[in-house]
């Protein structure tokens, strides 16, 4: 069984916030199985899903963020996931402020940059060799191309706007199609598929 875990913040303030992406993310691979998110085990909200033609176990880590590694590590243990075959049986998703709203990476491996969850997670497992969704939450560039800094904890905590959440909406459908390349293809022809600006 494959594991993707979506990170973010349990709570109703926390839902439609920048932070709380990974969440969104994989609810959205949820609706699209026809699952809810709902059982507890591993310290995470999760589902059992039949998804690019595997079994997935989806999951939210009920944790907080900065102790989400805690909730992956007891999933990993559950579905007997090694260190061996952790890189190509589980999927993590986040929010990046690094990169802008409307954007995502895939990647196999690398440091935090500052977020917390990546930190807790790498950390748990005593490895940075990953799979891993970055869902862009930055600020779009200026005209001018000059970079707006979205305000950190205080933009990530905040709810998304009406605009954003339109292109969130379009972004968790790639995130989706993502996931499922991973699954089917393997990290490397997703990153080469996906790992842009656009569709």
């Amino acid at each position: 069984m494959k594991l993707i875990v979506g990170l973010g913040n349990p709570g109703i303030e926390y839902q439609f916030t920048p932070h709380n992406a990974g969440f969104l993310a994989v609810d959205r691979i949820a609706e699209d199985c026809g699952v809810t998110i709902a059982n507890r085990r591993g310290r995470a909200l999760t589902a059992k899903a039949r998804f690019a033609g595997q079994e997935v176990l989806l999951a939210k880590p009920e944790t907080f963020m900065n102790l989400s590694g805690l909730s992956v590590a007891a999933l990993l243990r559950e579905l007997e996931i090694g260190p061996e075959r952790m890189a190509e049986d589980m999927v993590v998703l986040y929010d990046e402020l690094a990169i802008p709203l409307g954007t995502i990476r895939i990647r196999e491996r690398g440091s935090a940059g500052g977020h917390n969850g990546v930190k807790s997670i790498s950390g748990v497992l005593g490895t940075e060799e990953w799979t891993r969704i970055r869902i862009g939450v930055g600020k779009p560039p200026l005209e001018s191309g000059r970079e707006v800094k979205a305000g950190g904890k205080d933009y990530l905590l905040s709810p998304f706007r009406k605009q954003e959440l339109v292109v969130l909406d379009q972004v968790l459908d790639r995130v989706t199609k993502a996931v499922e390349t991973i699954l089917t293809r393997g990290a490397g022809p997703a990153m080469s598929a996906f790992n842009g600006n656009a569709g």
